[in-house]
C-alpha cells in the first residue's frame, strides 16, 4: 500500500445506512477497485470481507463494525462498515464518534428510510461532514430525483447531485459528471472496470446546465474566485467548482450526491473520487478540544504526530487469539509498542504491548501509531469503550460516549453447576465489548438478566455463547425493560437516630426531588462545600441516594428521570457517621418517592409499516389492538406508509402476525423512541404480573 506521511491525504470514513441499502456490498467493491481484492464477495454467498462474523454470514446482514484500509490516487482511505440494524445502533454511533467523513447509503426506490433517518442525525450529533450515494439505480422503480428530494424534506439537509444517472432500472448506462461537465457510460465487457467519456449529448444538455447552476448557487459564497466568476458571467474552471465544493462540504452545509449500482460494479470510481475530493482529513477536522482531568480547563490535541499522544479508545473486541482488542483513534502524536500511556478515567498506566492495522478480523502487526489513524492494541486491561488514554505526563479527556439504555431482557441460566462460572466470565467479555447490554440479577427471583436493544440482539448475544464461548445456557423468553420516575415535586426531610452495635447514628437531611426529563438518569445536587459540614458525609448522603435509585419503591424497575437537590445537612459530632448519612439517604429516597407519585415507564417503539393498499385496514386495526398511536400515513409508489408509535411490549412476534395478516407482502422496521408513562390499567397489569399487586 506504500507510506502515507501526509496526514492531508487521509480519510478516516464510516458507510452509514438503513439496513440493505448496499454498505456491505458498497464496501466490497471499494476494496475491489482500489486493488485491495482481486475477486468481490457477495453478502448472499456470505464471503464479504467486512461481514465475517459466523452470524453476519448466516444473516446476511452486518453485525458488528469492520475497520479496513484501502488507497486511492495516493490517498490512504480507513473505513468502517456499520450495520444497519436498529438493534446495533451503538456500532454506528461510537464509529461516528471517531471518523472524520462518511458515505451515507440509500436505496434508489426506498429512499430515505427511518434508520437512515437515525444514523443521519448520529452523524449530525458529531458534526460529521459527508456525501450520500443513491444506490441500487438498477432496480425497478429506482427514481435518483425522488432520493434527493426525500433527502431535504426528511433530514433537513443540503443535498446537491454532482452526478446525474444516464438512464435508469435495466437502462442505467452511465453517469453525467456535473462538476467536469463529462458524461461516462459504463462498459460492461470487463465488468463496469472502466468508464468511456464523452460530450454530454443534446438530449441531456438542457438539464445538466440547470443542475449545474444550482451547484454553483449552492457553493458559490465558500470561493471569492468562483462568486467574482459567476457575477462576471465568466467560464468557471473546473478546479474553481471542486475547491469550493469542498469547502461547502467541510463547513457541513452541503452534502454532494452521487449513484451507482454497487452489486453491478457501477459507479464506484465516481464515489471513491468524492471520498478524496470533498470529505474531510484529519488536518481539515483541526485540534481536537478536550479537558485536563487535573484542572478541569480546555486543551486541545493537534492532528500531528509531533503533538502529545492522545488517542479515543471506540471499541473493545475479544480476539480468540490474542485476547482483548482495543480499537483506537488517534488524534495526536506517536506512540511505539511496549510504551506506557495514561488512562484518567482510573487514574493509571496501560501499557501498550502490540499494535496492529485492522482488515476486518486481520491483523496486520505495526511497530507505532501515529495521528490520524484507526488502530487495535493489546495491553488495555482496564480501558473501556469511551475512554482516552495519552501522554504519561500531559493528561487530557476527550468528550465521553453515551449510549441508549436496552429495552429488552432476557433470564438467561447455566444448564448445570459446570457451567456456572463459565457463563459468569462469558457474560462480563459480551458486555466488555457491548456497552448497551447490561447483566442484572432480579433481587426477587435471583435469575441472571441478559439486556440489549432488541429481540435480534439478544438473539445474537445468546448464539454466540453457544458458538464463541461454549456456555451451556436455559434463555428465558423476551421481557421488556421496565422503569420508574415520579410525577410531583417533593421536598422531604428525614431523621435518622438509632442503636447500631450499642452507638446511637445520627444525621439528618433535607432533599428536593422533581421529575425531569425521562431519558436521563438520576442526577443529584449537593450543597457548595461548606467548612461546617463534613464533605464525607455530604458524599455518603449521596452515595444512599444514587444507590436506593436502583430499583423504584413502587415496582422495583430501574428508576430515571429524577433530580435531587440536598438543601441542608443536619449532624451532631458525636453521633454521626458517614454510615448513619448513607442509610438516610435511602431512607429519605424511599419516602420521598411513595409522596411523588411514582409511575412506571415502558419503552415506545417507532414502526414504519410498508404495506399493499388492500391491506391497509387490517394492519391498521391489529396496531390498534397493540396500543399502537397512527402518526402518519403515507404513498410510496404502490405502497401505503403507515408511522406508528407503539408499546414494546405489544410487539413481540409482530413479524408473523403481519405475514399472516398481508399474506406475506408487508414488511416492517422498528426502533426504540422513548419512554412513556403507562396508563393506570396497563400499570396495574404490569404490578400483578411482577407481584407488587
Amino acid at each position: 500500500m506504500g507510506s502515507f506521511n501526509d496526514l492531508r491525504k487521509f480519510r478516516n470514513i464510516g458507510i452509514i445506512s438503513h439496513i440493505d441499502a448496499g454498505k456491505t456490498t458498497t464496501t466490497e467493491r471499494i476494496l475491489f477497485y482500489t486493488g485491495l481484492l482481486h475477486r468481490m464477495g457477495e453478502v448472499h454467498d456470505g464471503n464479504t470481507v467486512t461481514d465475517w462474523m459466523e452470524q453476519e454470514r448466516e444473516r446476511g446482514i452486518t453485525i458488528t463494525s469492520a475497520a479496513v484500509t484501502c488507497s486511492w490516487k495516493e490517498h490512504r482511505i480507513n473505513i468502517i462498515d456499520t450495520p444497519g440494524h436498529v438493534d446495533f445502533t451503538m456500532e454506528v454511533e461510537r464509529s461516528l464518534r471517531i471518523l472524520d467523513g462518511a458515505v451515507a447509503i440509500f436505496d434508489s426506490v426506498e429512499g430515505v428510510e427511518p434508520q437512515s433517518e437515525t444514523v443521519w442525525r448520529q452523524a449530525d450529533k458529531y458534526h460529521v461532514p459527508r456525501i450520500a450515494y443513491v444506490n441500487k439505480m438498477d432496480r425497478i422503480g429506482a427514481d435518483f430525483h425522488n432520493v434527493v428530494d426525500m433527502i431535504r424534506q426528511r433530514l433537513g439537509a443540503n443535498p446537491v447531485p454532482i452526478v446525474l444517472p444516464l438512464g435508469k432500472e435495466d437502462r442505467f448506462e452511465g453517469l453525467i459528471d456535473v462538476v467536469s461537465m463529462k458524461m461516462h457510460r459504463f462498459q460492461e465487457a470487463d465488468e463496469e472496470l472502466t468508464m468511456t467519456e464523452e460530450p454530454i449529448g443534446d438530449e441531456h444538455a438542457t438539464e445538466t446546465a440547470r443542475y449545474r447552476d444550482a451547484l454553483l448557487e449552492s457553493v458559490c459564497d465558500y470561493d471569492d474566485t468562483l462568486m467574482e466568476s459567476m457575477i462576471e458571467n465568466r467560464q468557471v474552471e473546473e478546479k474553481t467548482v471542486r475547491d469550493a465544493l469542498r469547502k461547502a462540504v467541510l463547513a457541513g452545509k452541503v452534502h454532494p450526491v452521487l449513484c451507482g449500482s454497487s452489486f453491478k460494479n457501477k459507479g464506484i470510481q465516481k464515489l471513491l473520487d468524492a471520498v478524496v475530493d470533498f470529505l474531510p482529513s484529519p488536518v481539515d477536522r483541526g485540534a481536537i478540544t478536550g479537558f485536563n482531568p487535573e484542572s478541569k480547563k480546555d486543551v486541545q490535541r493537534n492532528p500531528d504526530e509531533n503533538d502529545h499522544f492522545s488517542a479515543l479508545v471506540f471499541k473493545i473486541f475479544s480476539d480468540q487469539h490474542v485476547g482483548r482488542l482495543g480499537f483506537a483513534r488517534v488524534y495526536s502524536g506517536t506512540l511505539k509498542e511496549r510504551t506506557a500511556v495514561y488512562n484518567p478515567r482510573t487514574d493509571s498506566k496501560e501499557r501498550i504491548m502490540r499494535i496492529f492495522r485492522m482488515h476486518s478480523n486481520k491483523r496486520t502487526p505495526q511497530e507505532t501509531m501515529s495521528a490520524g489513524e484507526i488502530v487495535a492494541l493489546v495491553g488495555l486491561r482496564d480501558t473501556k469503550t469511551g475512554d482516552t488514554i495519552c501522554d504519561l505526563k500531559h493528561h487530557i479527556v476527550y468528550e465521553e460516549m453515551h449510549f441508549p439504555q436496552p429495552v429488552v431482557s432476557r433470564s438467561i441460566e447455566p444448564k448445570s453447576t459446570a457451567d456456572e462460572e463459565k457463563l459468569t466470565a462469558s457474560l462480563e467479555r459480551l458486555a466488555d465489548e457491548d456497552p448497551t447490554v447490561v447483566i442484572t440479577m432480579d433481587k426477587e427471583t435471583g435469575q441472571k438478566l441478559i439486556a440489549g436493544m432488541g429481540e435480534l440482539h439478544l438473539e445474537i448475544l445468546v448464539d454466540r455463547l453457544t458458538r464463541e464461548f461454549n456456555v451451556n445456557a436455559h434463555i428465558g423468553k423476551p421481557q421488556v425493560s421496565y422503569r420508574e420516575t415520579v410525577t410531583q415535586e417533593v421536598r422531604d426531610v428525614v431523621e435518622f437516630s438509632q442503636q447500631v452495635g450499642g452507638k446511637n447514628l445520627y444525621a439528618l437531611c433535607e432533599v428536593v426531588f422533581k421529575p425531569a426529563d425521562s431519558s436521563l438518569a438520576v442526577t443529584v445536587d449537593v450543597p457548595p462545600p461548606d467548612r461546617s459540614v463534613p464533605q464525607e458525609f455530604v458524599k455518603a448522603l449521596r452515595q444512599g441516594l444514587l444507590e436506593a435509585s436502583s430499583g423504584g419503591i413502587l415496582s422495583g424497575f430501574p428508576v430515571t428521570g429524577i433530580h435531587m437537590s440536598v438543601v441542608h445537612i443536619g449532624f451532631n459530632e458525636e453521633d454521626s457517621t458517614e454510615m448513619a448519612f448513607k442509610i438516610a439517604g435511602s431512607n429519605i429516597f424511599k419516602t420521598a418517592c411513595q409522596k411523588a407519585g411514582p409511575v412506571i415507564l415502558e419503552p415506545f417503539m417507532k414502526l414504519e409499516a410498508i404495506v399493499p393498499p388492500d391491506y391497509v385496514g387490517p394492519v391498521i386495526n391489529d396496531l390498534n389492538a397493540r396500543r399502537g398511536k397512527i402518526k402518519a400515513m403515507n404513498q410510496r409508489k404502490d405502497m401505503q406508509v403507515i408511522d406508528v408509535d407503539v408499546p414494546l411490549s405489544e410487539m413481540f412476534g409482530y413479524a408473523t402476525a403481519l405475514r399472516s395478516l398481508t399474506q406475506g407482502r408487508a414488511a416492517y422496521t422498528m426502533q426504540f423512541d422513548r419512554y412513556e408513562q403507562t396508563t393506570p390499567a396497563v400499570q396495574n397489569e404490569i404490578l400483578k404480573k411482577i407481584g407488587r399487586q
